[in-house]
């Protein structure tokens, strides 16, 4: 092989590695933020993906932020949604995809969870709420709905006995007059 035709090789090696270096990243980022140490276990077992007249039905576990299809795909999830329903990570759901696009969502089953109390924080833009030594991601559609603000004491939802990079927010404890 000429030298050409490796320094060829070799580019086209590196640049195989970069796209999967990015799409993993990616992968990541959806499960919260690189700086929360610890990656959350997903279940993936008995989900499907399937075709019911025109609509596409999607099996998916909700990742905290977004859902991973049982197509291997990553879907949006509206924060409101996520929100108002107490998703927690872990949860499995199926969305159908309707002809014109439009998506309905349904919870098939919910992931057993424990509740903690925690303080809600922010780093960076992203707002978090430390609990028990450890910190989690929350969806800001949580902090306005439930009209939190840094420095409050809220209860959370989150994955008995798994790992988690997100919290799910049930409540602002009141503050003692």
């Amino acid at each position: 092989m000429t030298d050409s035709k490796k320094i060829v090789a070799v580019r086209d090696l590196i640049e195989s590695a970069q796209k999967s270096i990015t799409t993993a990243r990616k992968i990541l980022s959806t499960m919260g933020d690189e700086e929360i140490s610890g990656e959350t276990e997903v279940d993936m077992s008995g989900l499907q993906s399937y075709k019911s007249g025109p609509n596409k039905i999607v099996e998916w576990v909700f990742t905290g932020e977004n859902m991973l299809g049982s197509d291997g795909n990553m879907y949006p999830v509206p924060q409101n949604y996520a929100s108002k329903s107490h998703l927690v990570q872990g949860s499995k759901l199926k969305a159908t995809i309707a002809a014109d696009g439009k998506i309905t969502y349904k919870i098939i089953e919910e992931i057993v969870y424990d509740t903690q109390v925690g303080l809600i924080t922010m780093n960076r833009d992203k707002y978090q709420v430390v609990s028990e030594g450890k910190t989690y991601n929350v969806l800001t559609a949580s902090i306005t709905f439930l009209k939190a603000n840094i420095g409050d004491s809220v209860s959370l939802r989150l994955p008995q006995g798994k790992e988690a990079t997100y919290a799910t927010l049930e409540a602002v404890i009141p503050k003692e007059v």
